[in-house]
């Protein structure tokens, strides 16, 4: 019994009192919930859509908490719940009650705490809620206390409202976009917060916080390109000045209306000086980029897409189906796109070019094809179950090539073939972001002509893979044309909704320590 329990203590997993059993080691909890959403879009996301993970299981989503490594034996760790959701539509009030209120019961059991992981995506939507990464942790600092120090991790399209500033401590968001940092990222905000504790250092003096009028959409601030790839280069070099412990450049969540969505630089560190002016630098040059600010690859109508790529000899042409991204916050289920595509008289032919879609929902398709069989000829409707403002559920009939079971997201996943086309119909929807995602299905989009994809950036591994790229202004929860959509509360004036403003004040601003609210 003896040796059970002290394996017990030293994995993280009893949840009692490190103190009570002799442990010097902080204890350290882990709590947060991530999800971008759509306002713009009809969907609404649920509890499940999170799939969280409780008590031990939340090690399982950071390889730097492995049981032999070496941030897991520097404190004891007490994992609460931790649920990432695909992006969507606005979350439940019912859906996010349920998260918060089962985090705050499990907190309140293992009190108290030195230190708390925060980990969020920072563009989360509840209906009827303004600004829920904020009510959670000023929920949270309710349970623990003040003296808990917390550091959180962000998305950098998440939002960082003056309340989410005030209530966290430390507090950084990813580098690159697309996000091939995520891990190190949240890996940064635990070494952070394991070592303040252990120093003795505590809390930062200083958090210097400033508010940008702008509001772009990710597809113009990936930081492969200019001028992106200049402003966020400038971050790492300003993280690791004495004084400082962390620099962020927050872009923001452009699909969404809440008066929190819009640029912000912060900077913590211990020395006053060093703080602001690397805030107001950071912050000087996203202000002073932002006419340059351009799509990440050449855009076109779907229309025009289709006949460069059917003009071209690059293959495989990406297409990004862009309006309805369910990576960005797209309900997924838009049809208008593979409706027009079939409708084009060059995929009519079995033997014209070839094309993969990806993808597009229908339970009830999916179920036929599975009755059906590989081999077997399916005829029916997918899509727009959720958003039909643009199209209605499109008809498929074709020869099934594939059935897969046991996706994630997905669950099950069949290629239909239509003419000349590959369309992937899913049970639930799904991103299409690896070369594997498409070979499950016997697909090889490095052979096939043309593959539309409903993302917007490319992926790392399909970026690689492409031979040339348009990405398609499509219509969608996540329409790229965002100085039309209908805004009635983000604060004005704002870039590029408003492009003769006048220059802003970008004085950083310093946020009270959680030790003062």
């Amino acid at each position: 019994m003896k040796r059970i329990l002290l394996f017990l203590i030293s994995s993280g997993i009893l949840v009692g009192s490190a103190t009570a059993q002799g442990s010097t080691k902080p204890r350290m909890a882990i709590a947060g919930l991530g999800i971008e959403s759509s306002t713009f879009s009809p969907a609404l996301t649920e509890e499940a859509a999170f799939h969280a993970k409780y008590g031990a299981d939340v090690f399982s989503t950071y390889p730097f908490m492995a049981v032999d490594s070496p941030l897991r034996s520097k404190a004891v760790w007490i994992p609460t719940i931790v649920g990432h959701a695909l992006p969507g539509g606005t979350v439940t009030r019912e859906a996010y009650e349920s998260l918060v209120t089962k985090t705050l019961d499990s907190l309140k059991k293992h009190l108290p705490y030195d230190g708390l992981y925060y980990d969020i995506h920072g563009a989360m939507s509840v209906v009827g809620l303004d600004d829920p990464e904020g009510d959670f942790i000023v929920r949270i600092r309710k349970v623990v206390g003040k003296k808990t120090i917390i550091s959180t991790s962000m998305d950098l399209h998440g939002n960082v409202s003056w309340r989410l500033a005030e209530n966290t401590d430390l507090i950084t968001c990813y580098r690159k976009a697309p996000h091939e940092d995520a891990t190190q990222t949240k890996e940064r905000a635990v070494q952070n917060l394991v070592d303040r504790i252990e120093s003795g250092k505590g809390k930062p003096v200083y958090k210097a916080y400033i508010s940008i009028p702008i509001l772009l959409p990710g597809e113009k601030t990936s930081t492969r390109i200019e001028p992106a790839k200049t402003v966020y280069a400038a971050v790492w070099p300003a993280a690791v000045q004495p004084g400082i412990i962390d620099a962020a450049i927050w872009v923001g969540y452009a699909w969404a209306d809440e008066p929190r969505n819009h640029a912000v630089v912060m900077v913590t560190g211990d020395d006053k000086e060093m703080v602001t002016h690397t805030a107001e630098k950071l912050a000087k040059g996203f202000w002073d980029a932002r006419n340059g600010f351009a799509f990440v690859a050449p855009t076109g109508t779907l229309s025009e897409c289709l006949d460069k790529a059917l003009a071209s000899t690059k293959h495989p042409f990406y297409i990004s189906d862009s309006g309805d991204n369910p990576t960005a916050g797209g309900a997924g289920d838009v049809t208008w796109t593979i409706t027009e595509i079939l409708k084009r008289p060059e995929f009519k032919a079995d033997n014209g070019p070839s094309l993969i879609y990806a993808s597009i929902p229908g339970p009830e398709l999916v179920k036929s094809a599975i009755a059906i069989g590989v081999g077997g000829h399916v005829d029916g409707y997918a899509g727009a179950k959720v958003d039909a403002r643009n199209a209605p559920p499109v008809h498929i009939a074709g020869t099934v090539e594939s059935i897969v079971y046991g996706d994630v997201d997905a669950e099950v996943e069949v290629a239909i073939k239509v003419g000349s086309v590959h369309v992937i119909v899913t049970q639930k929807r799904k991103p299409y972001h690896h070369e594997a995602d498409f070979t499950r299905l016997g697909l090889n989009p490095r052979k096939a002509d043309i593959v539309v994809v409903k993302i917007g950036y490319l992926e790392p591994e399909l970026y690689a893979m492409k031979a040339d790229w348009l990405l398609a202004l499509t219509p969608g929860g996540v329409d790229q044309g965002i100085e039309h959509l209908p805004y009635h509360r983000i604060q004005r004036p704002m870039f590029p909704m408003d492009k003769n403003m006048a220059k802003p004040d970008l004085s950083a601003r310093l946020v009270p320590s959680s030790d003062k609210l």
